[in-house]
């Protein structure tokens, strides 16, 4: 890791050295290599740190091998150089968050896009972050508008290929998100928070055993585990 004197004299050679950027994409260039993503940037006139609205910089969309896609996000940790930042224990909201959908390509992927969009825009403003083994409730309506897919809500794990990083700004770990139904979702909130996390990595083992064992989001998929 660099010292701060060596970061404070990159960030004056480099006037567009966006360190946690590129410690992101080196993370999943490992897991990904020679593959250069499709990346969804948002106009810069709507981002947050300009009055915006949009608090996600971009998302960059993995074509797994495996036949689905990969979806990351950018902008939930710190990205770009910021010298208060430098060396801290975690970087912004400590991670990013991630998808993978059962996708021919990216154009199938704009739902769950969205849906970061949303939740980060839901940490900004009310300053509440998420966590693994979390539930994320859809209140009842489907993850893509105007489909008839069971799934209605969100199961937070630990990224089932993309291991966290330590940055300059501090910790990055990758947290995703997990398309779960209704009845899942029931079950795993239980009558009270307690025991909440322990049904959820129950109903993700679960999920990873009957052959999912990266956890995609299949929109098609046609029944519960509980």
């Amino acid at each position: 890791m660099m010292t701060k004197a060596e970061y404070l004299a990159r960030a004056e050679a480099e006037d567009d050295w966006a360190p946690g950027w590129l410690a992101i994409d080196a993370a999943f260039g490992a897991r990904y290599p020679a593959i250069t993503p499709p990346h969804l940037a948002a106009p810069v006139q709507e981002r947050a740190i300009f009055g915006g609205e949009e608090y996600i910089d971009g998302f960059s969309i993995y074509p797994s091998p495996s036949g689905y896609q990969h979806l990351l996000t950018y902008g939930m940790s710190k990205l770009y150089v910021d010298e208060e930042s430098f060396g801290g224990a975690f970087s912004g909201w400590g991670y990013e968050m991630t998808m993978k959908i059962r996708a021919n390509g990216p154009d199938g992927c704009h739902w769950a896009v969205n849906s970061l969009r949303n939740l980060a825009r839901y940490t900004y403003t009310s300053e509440l972050w998420f966590e693994p083994f979390q539930f994320i409730s859809g209140r009842g309506e489907p993850l893509r508008t105007e489909s008839d897919t069971l799934l209605t809500s969100y199961v937070m794990a630990p990224d089932t290929e993309v291991p966290g990083i330590d940055t300059v700004h501090g910790r990055v770990d990758f947290i995703q998100l997990v398309g779960i139904t209704q009845p899942e979702l029931d079950w795993v909130a239980g009558e009270s928070v307690e025991g909440a996390a322990e049904r959820a990595k129950d109903l993700l083992r679960r999920i990873a055993d009957d052959g999912n064992p990266h956890l995609v989001t299949d929109l098609s998929r046609s029944h519960s585990y509980v």
